[in-house]
C-alpha cells in the first residue's frame, strides 16, 4: 500500500497558472510567434508573443477619459495639416537683343 501511495504522489504534477511562463509551451505543434511589445494608453508595456512579425502594438486611447482641452488637442492633431502653397513669381526681364552682339554670324 505504501508503494502505491508513493507512486501516485510521484505521478501527480503540480500545475499552476505560472507553469507556462516558467517552462516551455506544452504543445505538440508549435505555431510561429514573434516577440512583440504592447503599449497601453497610459504608457505601460507588456512583452507578448504575436502571430504576425510586429515590433510594437500601440493600443488606442479612450477619448472619454480625457479632459475637454486634451480631447480637442488630440482631435486637432489627427486632422490633416493644410499644405502651404508658395507662389514664387519670377521676374522675367531678359532681353535677347542685349546679347546679340556676342553671337557670331556665319557667312
Amino acid at each position: 500500500m505504501l508503494k502505491l501511495l508513493h507512486q501516485t504522489i510521484q505521478q501527480t504534477r503540480a500545475l499552476s497558472s505560472a507553469t507556462a511562463a516558467v517552462t516551455r509551451l506544452h504543445r505538440s505543434v508549435y505555431c510561429r510567434v514573434y516577440p512583440t511589445v504592447v503599449v497601453h494608453p497610459d504608457g505601460s508595456t507588456i512583452n507578448i508573443r504575436y502571430h504576425e512579425p510586429r515590433k510594437i502594438i500601440k493600443l488606442p486611447l479612450d477619448l472619454s477619459t480625457l479632459s475637454e482641452s486634451e480631447r480637442k488637442s488630440r482631435l486637432e492633431a489627427r486632422k490633416p495639416r493644410k499644405k502651404v502653397k508658395i507662389m514664387d513669381e519670377v521676374e522675367d526681364n531678359f532681353n535677347a537683343r542685349k546679347y546679340m552682339k556676342y553671337i557670331k554670324n556665319k557667312k
